[in-house]
């Protein structure tokens, strides 16, 4: 994992991409580390966190449509265990759309996703509340190590 995260870091701004979309997916990465490094490196902050956001949001909707297609038998063949969707059926449980505030979680969080598709839980709530919990997280991984360093 350590030579695709330095293969990540190479291309700037699209590696940014990259990462945070296979973070997003059911793929266990890191995106984090790939956000300090090239922040570290003197990329500009805010075009990283556009970039985060983007890829990690494509990413998360991916597993949510995955999820809204309902095809059990696809989930369990790219990893996704069934004991990960029920933890998450039971954290999301009247909850709704909302709940996917929650899915940059590490060990849940693929699972909420799928979950909200599976639940057809609203899109474009989904959407937002992606947009909105990945732009904060990409902006303390991009903003505070600059703050505190």
């Amino acid at each position: 994992m350590d030579a695709v995260t330095e293969l990540l870091i190479q291309y700037g701004y699209w590696g940014m991409a990259v990462a945070a979309f296979l973070a997003g997916t059911a793929v266990p990465f890191n995106a984090e580390i790939v956000m300090a490094a090239l922040s570290a490196a003197g990329l500009n902050p805010t075009t990283l966190v556009c970039c985060g956001t983007l890829g990690s949001v494509c990413g998360c909707m991916t597993c949510f449509f995955l999820g809204y297609l309902g095809k059990m038998e696809w989930l369990h063949e790219i990893g996704v265990k069934q004991k990960t969707l029920e933890r998450a059926k039971r954290f999301v449980d009247n909850r709704g759309a909302w709940m996917a505030v929650f899915s940059f979680l590490p060990i849940i969080g693929n699972g909420i996703s799928i979950t909200l598709g599976l639940m057809r839980a609203n899109k474009y709530k989904v959407l937002f509340a992606l947009i909105v919990s990945r732009a904060l997280l990409y902006s303390v991984c991009a903003f505070v190590p600059k703050i505190w360093f």
